[in-house]
């Protein structure tokens, strides 16, 4: 069991750090409208995480692999990604000077289940995080005997190391409210916005171009081969 944990750790240090909307998004949240809204938006990123990893458990090799290729999904993400970049950014640059931070003391319940859903969507819609569990599930799943118990241990181990190593994130920036000003957190509004944009274009092109991006990931996985 203890051998499962510190083999899980590392991936949960990774999974925290790896550079995406999801990430800027959460720190965002954490610098504009405090450490209890940023959690929540957080525990919306797990949850479509934990769903990922329940689909790659309990669904066959072959039906992931096709689904997670389909150059649909990535479209659909892609479109859907880009649209909210646009809307965000066109809202951004048309707000009124008077924005403030936001006292998370102060937020209404609904903005709270909002920015969990926003998590969750954020997080499901790029079908490259299935894809990632799915090659998680298929290296380490061997080498924990597909044991029920061992890969709950595994799994549960990462999803905790990633949150809390995200905790420390948003303590981290939340450090930077005092010096904000209005115009600042209009640009770093604006900034998420550009990489929301840029995050959806990247998924369209996969999904537009599906051989290139074969050829592309032939390439990897030769490169690493040649690397071992």
């Amino acid at each position: 069991m203890i051998q499962d944990i510190l083999a899980a750790v590392p991936w949960g240090f990774f999974l925290a750090f790896v550079i995406g909307p999801v990430f800027f998004i959460l720190l965002e949240t954490s610098v504009v409208k405090g450490f209890r809204a940023a959690v929540i938006f957080d525990l919306g990123v797990v949850l479509a995480d934990v769903i990922f990893i329940v689909i790659a458990y309990f669904s066959s090799y072959r039906l992931i692999e096709s689904i997670k290729d389909d150059p649909a999904l990535f479209i659909f993400g892609g479109l859907v990604m880009l649209t909210y970049g646009i809307i965000s950014f066109i809202k951004n640059k048309k707000a009124k000077k008077n924005i403030d931070l936001e006292d998370p003391k102060e937020l209404a319940k609904k903005n709270y289940f909002s920015l969990f859903v926003k998590g969750f969507f954020l997080n499901f819609i790029n079908v490259g995080v299935l894809g990632f569990w799915l090659a998680v599930i298929i290296t380490f799943g061997p080498q924990l005997e597909m044991k029920p118990s061992r890969i709950f241990t595994f799994f549960s181990t990462i999803i905790i190391t990633y949150f809390v190593t995200d905790i420390f994130k948003i303590l981290l920036a939340k450090q930077v409210r005092s010096y904000l000003n209005q115009k600042n957190i209009l640009l770093i509004k604006k900034g998420i916005s550009v990489i929301l944009i840029i995050s959806g274009i990247f998924l369209l092109s996969q999904g537009w171009f599906p051989k290139e991006r074969q050829i592309m990931d032939k390439a990897l996985d030769t490169l690493e081969h040649q690397q071992h």
